[in-house]
Formats: structure tokens, sequence, C-alpha cells
């Protein structure tokens, strides 16, 4: 209920932790949905059966080998991975800093690399540095930190 408020009913554009929660909201009628951890190979199969199934099962990528596993693990019937790019901006949990050099690299290879079988939607960032802030002033401060670093790679 509390997500079908959330999304105003449109039961489109969630992000869960877990794939026990993707297959939760699936059943629930949700069909856009964003599992917010770059997938580990072993769960490949189930993110395949959820991205077949829903009309939007999006992941997060933020590797050269996470790209590589969904590029040699198409979906079929000309459906494609839809990917994010994670950046770490300062959680430090995963996620590929937006400041590396690799990054750019990156997120070329997703947008270029297979169309055929993965899509660029856009890059994204957890703001889980702010668990351990003991005041406003510093949750916003790292939204702004934030902001302006995923601005930035997004614009280079």
């Amino acid at each position: 209920e509390g997500a079908a408020l959330a999304t105003g009913g449109s039961l489109r554009g969630i992000a869960v932790s877990t794939l026990a929660e993707a297959r939760f909201f699936a059943a629930g009628g949700f069909d856009d949905i964003l599992y917010a951890f770059p997938v580990p190979a072993w769960r490949l199969p189930e993110c395949s059966a959820l991205a077949q199934r829903l009309q939007a099962f999006q992941l997060l990528v933020d590797s050269p080998q996470g790209l590589q596993l969904l590029c040699q693990n198409p979906l079929p019937d000309g459906k494609r991975w839809l990917v994010w790019l994670k950046l770490d901006c300062g959680n430090g949990r995963v996620g590929i800093r937006p400041t590396d050099p690799d990054a750019l690299a990156l997120a070329r290879s997703i947008a270029q690399g297979s169309p055929e079988a993965v899509t660029l939607v856009g890059v994204y960032a957890h703001c889980g540095n702010t668990y351990g802030c003991r005041d406003i002033a510093a949750i916003q401060d790292i939204a702004r930190y934030t902001t302006a670093a995923v601005l930035n790679f997004a614009t280079a």
C-alpha cells in the first residue's frame, strides 16, 4: 500500500535492494522496478526472469565485469538489459567513483558496446553515507556534493 501511495498509484518507478522485494512488487502489479545493487552472477537467472516478465526491470552496473556478464547473457526475444551506471559518491559500498578515469570509459562501453543487448538508462548514486549524519546540515552537504558529482559526471 505504501509503494502504491508513493508512486501515485502508477505502480511504476520503484527501487528495491533485494530480489525478494522485486518479486514481491512484481506480484503486486509493479512493472517498472530498479534492482539497486550491482547484480552478482549467481543472481542473473532470477534477474533475467524478472526482465522478461516486466516492462522495465533495471539493473546497476559498476564494473566492466558486470557489463560483460550482461552482454554474455542477453535476454531473449530482442529485449535488452536496462542498465544504470552506479556511481560511488562517498558511500563506499558499491559503484565506481565519478572521478575514476575508468568511469567514463565504462559509461561509454555500456552506452555503445552492445546496443542489441544493453541499454544505458542513466547514472545512479545512493547517499547511504548520510546514515551516520547527526543533523540536517550534514545531510544537505552530502546531497549537494552527490548532486554536483553526478551532474559533473553526466556533463563529461
